[in-house]
């Protein structure tokens, strides 16, 4: 369905543009709708991917916020190496910092309480 709206419908409404000058002869009034239409087409897409540019924005801010409680508790970052003298149960596991804090399948880490924000929703 999604790749319907990214993809199909904004080619469908700039084909239906087309549609338009040629059903009308290339007339100057058919060519002028068939442009409007056409970029209606052009702005729905510009729509979507403005969208899909937020949401790997926020993905990037909930990734960070998991480093940073990372480091938080265990002082050093979860792409980095333990100190030589960290616990070694810690380094065991760290967790994903690509992962999304709103996965369901996620646990609550050391020290976390499942208790967090809400994830951020457009």
């Amino acid at each position: 369905m999604m790749r319907f709206v990214r993809l199909w419908l904004p080619l469908a409404i700039i084909a239906g543009g087309f549609v338009v000058i040629v059903a009308t002869g290339g007339s100057e009034t058919g060519v002028e709708g068939g442009a409007g239409i056409i970029g209606a087409g052009a702005a729905v897409w510009l729509l979507n991917v403005i969208f899909r540019v937020g949401v790997q924005g926020e993905r990037d801010r909930d990734a960070e916020d998991e480093a940073r409680d990372f480091y938080s508790e265990h002082g050093y970052w979860p792409d980095e190496a333990p100190p030589a003298g960290a616990d070694p149960g810690t380094a065991e596991h760290p967790p994903d910092p690509h992962r999304r804090a709103s996965d369901p399948h996620r646990s609550p880490g050391r020290g976390e309480s499942s208790a967090r924000r809400p994830p951020r929703r457009p």
